[in-house]
Order: C-alpha cells, then sequence, then structure tokens
C-alpha cells in the first residue's frame, strides 16, 4: 500500500511540472511582443516625424540589450529566486512601454523602448527556460523548446492586439496600454515559478535516460577551453545570421524576386511565423534525442536545399512558401538547439551563466547576417548571390560541426 502511495505521488509531481510549460508559453509571448515593432514603425515615423531608417533604431537597440542582458544575468539566475528575476525583468518591459508613450523624440524612445524594455526582455528571457529544464531532465530538449514557441508565435497572436489599438487609439496610447497590461499579467505570471525541490529532481532523474553527454557540469571558464565551445558559438552564430537574414528579407523576396502581390505576401507571413515557432520544440527533440551534431548538420542540409531550391525551381508561389518555411522553421530550430546543446554539452549546473555566454552568438549573427546581406544585394543588386551566400556559410557551419562538434563526452585540456 505504502508502495502504491509512493508511486502515485511520484506520478502527480511528475505530471505537475506541465503547468510551468503552460505559464512558460504564455509568458514568452508576452515577452516576444517586442518582435512586434513593425506594426508601430509607420505610426512613429508619422508621429515623430522621422525616416525610416531612424525608426528602426529602438528596435535595433532593443535586440542588443536583449541579448546583453541575457548575458549578464545569467550568472544570478541560479542564485536569485526565480520568480524575483521573473518580476524584475517583467516590470521592466512594462515600465519601458509606458514611458515609451510620453516621448517625444526618436533618441527617447530608443532608451525606453530599446534600452528599458529591451534589457527587461534580457533579464527574464532566460529564466523560464532555466526553471524548465530541472523540471524536465528527461525530456530538457522538447520541453525548453516547447516554451520557446511563445516567443516564436508571439508576432502571430500579439501584433494584430498591437495592431487593432494603434488603429483605434493611437501609437502612444497603445504603447501605454500594452505597459499597464504587462505590468499586471507578467508578475502574475511569474509567481508560481520556482526550481524543484531535491525530492521532486530525484522523482524526474528516476525518469530520465543519463547521457555522457550531460554526465559533468562545467563552469564558464572550463566550457570556454573546450573545442565544442568554439563549434557552438560560431554555429549559433553562423545559424542567427542565416535566420535573420532571411526573416529580414521575406517580404521583399515575396514582392520583387517573386513578383508576388503584398496580400499574398502578408498572407504567408502567418504560415512562416508558425514554422518558426514548431521548429523550437522540433529541434529541441532532435538535439534531445539524438545529438547536438546530429540537429546542426540535419538543419544546415534543410537550409542549403532550400537556398538551392530558390536558384533552381523557378519564380513560383509555391517555391517561395515552402523554402521560406524551411527557412523560418530553422530559425526557430536554432534558437532550441542552442540552449538545449549548451546544457547536453556543458551540464545543467552552471547552465544559466554558460548558455548567457553563448547567447551572445545571437546578437553577433544579427548584426553580422543584416549588415553582409545587405553589402551583397547593394554590389550585385540580385538575391540569387545572397542565396548563395547563405549554401557557402551552411557549408561553413558542416565543416565546423564535424570538426568541433563530437557525440562524446570531450575531455578537458
Amino acid at each position: 500500500m505504502r508502495l502504491q502511495q509512493t508511486k502515485l505521488a511520484e506520478t502527480i509531481k511528475y505530471n505537475k511540472r506541465w503547468v510551468y510549460i503552460v505559464l512558460g508559453i504564455i509568458f514568452m509571448m508576452f515577452l516576444g511582443t517586442v518582435y512586434s515593432y513593425s506594426v508601430f514603425r509607420v505610426a512613429l515615423e508619422k508621429e515623430l516625424m522621422i525616416g525610416a531608417a531612424e525608426s528602426g533604431m529602438p528596435y535595433m537597440v532593443a535586440l542588443a540589450f536583449y541579448a546583453l542582458f541575457m548575458f549578464l544575468t545569467g550568472k544570478y539566475i541560479e542564485k536569485v529566486q526565480a520568480k524575483k528575476i521573473l518580476i524584475l525583468g517583467g516590470l521592466l518591459v512594462s515600465l519601458g512601454w509606458i514611458l515609451s508613450s510620453f516621448v517625444t523624440n526618436i533618441i527617447l524612445l530608443t532608451i525606453t523602448y530599446g534600452c528599458i524594455s529591451g534589457a527587461g526582455v534580457g533579464i527574464a528571457y532566460g529564466v523560464p527556460m532555466s526553471v524548465i529544464a530541472k523540471w524536465f531532465p528527461d525530456k530538457k530538449g522538447i520541453a525548453v523548446g516547447l516554451i520557446l514557441i511563445g516567443f516564436g508565435l508571439s508576432p502571430l497572436v500579439m501584433a494584430p492586439i498591437a495592431r487593432s489599438l494603434v488603429e483605434s487609439y493611437g501609437v502612444m496610447k497603445t504603447f501605454f496600454i500594452l505597459g499597464v497590461s504587462f505590468a499586471v499579467v507578467l508578475p502574475i505570471l511569474a509567481i508560481p515559478f520556482k526550481y524543484p525541490s531535491d525530492e521532486e529532481v530525484l522523482v524526474f532523474n528516476k525518469k530520465a535516460n543519463k547521457s555522457a553527454e550531460t554526465s559533468r557540469d562545467l563552469t564558464l571558464k572550463q566550457m570556454i577551453r573546450t573545442k565544442s565551445f568554439k563549434g557552438l558559438y560560431f554555429n549559433f552564430m553562423i545559424g542567427t545570421m542565416i535566420g535573420l537574414m532571411v526573416v529580414g528579407m521575406t517580404i521583399n523576396v515575396g514582392l520583387d524576386y517573386f513578383q508576388l502581390d503584398s496580400s499574398t505576401v502578408t498572407r504567408t507571413m502567418a504560415i512562416f511565423a508558425i514554422f518558426n515557432g514548431v521548429g523550437r520544440p522540433a529541434f529541441g527533440w532532435v538535439t534531445d534525442r539524438y545529438s547536438s551534431r546530429k540537429a546542426m548538420i540535419i538543419s544546415y542540409i534543410l537550409i542549403m536545399s532550400s537556398a538551392m531550391g530558390l536558384v533552381i525551381l523557378g519564380k513560383h508561389t509555391f517555391v517561395y512558401i515552402l523554402t521560406f518555411s524551411i527557412f523560418w522553421f530553422n530559425l526557430g530550430g536554432w534558437l532550441a538547439i542552442a540552449p538545449t546543446s549548451t546544457i547536453k554539452l556543458y551540464g545543467i549546473k552552471n547552465n544559466s551563466e554558460n548558455y548567457g555566454l553563448v547567447f551572445t552568438a545571437y546578437g553577433m549573427g544579427a548584426i553580422a547576417g543584416v549588415s553582409t546581406s545587405g553589402l551583397i544585394l547593394d554590389y550585385y543588386g540580385n538575391y540569387d548571390y545572397v542565396f548563395y551566400y547563405i549554401i557557402a556559410l551552411c557549408m561553413v557551419g558542416i565543416i565546423l560541426t564535424t570538426k568541433y562538434i563530437k557525440n562524446k563526452t570531450e575531455k578537458l585540456g
């Protein structure tokens, strides 16, 4: 009888952890509203009387501060209660949006939306992943990928809401309404978050299938000395370069390269956003089930095939939808491959700090991808050369993966 009660208690503890997945998805969806900035750009250009180049500054700074504060917060995530960091990050996001509603020029908006809300996103972003990874030692990849669905699908859900508010109340009042909403909702979602107790960890570890890749916990300094860190960092940077480069030119490729009408291109964006979201748990599962090495190579093969398809299959609507769905799927995939690989290769104990450093590759990739693709287009005036560039990057990535990412545990030098 006691054995049955013990098993029942373990089952309850084992199943209640799924609540954190649901909370994480919703929390990430609100954080991901930063990606809906394009909804505000035209209205801001009219409101502040600025050009397109200036109106993009707050978004660029927000992404930079997001990556920076993800790194700076990493070392503290394990030392402070998860809910406290989430509340701090959520309130900073809220403050940034509320202050944005009062600005009168683009510099102030860059500070409020870019610096303050971007920092808030960076502070909060790593916490749900860290918490979820400890609640799911047996399914780390797919669990982390699932909560990242919220971040990926956020523009699909939040952008229409923001657009409706802008049309009804104007852009500045929309900033205020969303900021107040974040101040209410994000702390409420944050309160239940906590790490599992030692007893609960034992329950989960009974079901976890420990592999050689998760048999040790490396510090930040130890991680940096490994060969695999070079491979993971530069592969994540390449994956991000390709992904953000493609995302940035998706609409223009549809309009200019495929000669599609704007309504068709707009409708396809919803499809691409769904693939972006689904790519996260899908590649999280592949990384978990097989290995980081296989997940990376599969991603590069898919991306390379899509780039080749754009060059040789002709300018048909189906080709556009198929290839860019795969591109967006893989951008989402790399945002799951990187955190899952960090845990598998370097352990869970210092993961928050370790992944904080790995995540700086995201910022590097964003800058490198957008700038280099722009230079190629300016020089050649033809998207085909961008697709050749993507193929070349994939080949470099495959070489890095086979050279530095091994399926067996790496010896420390």
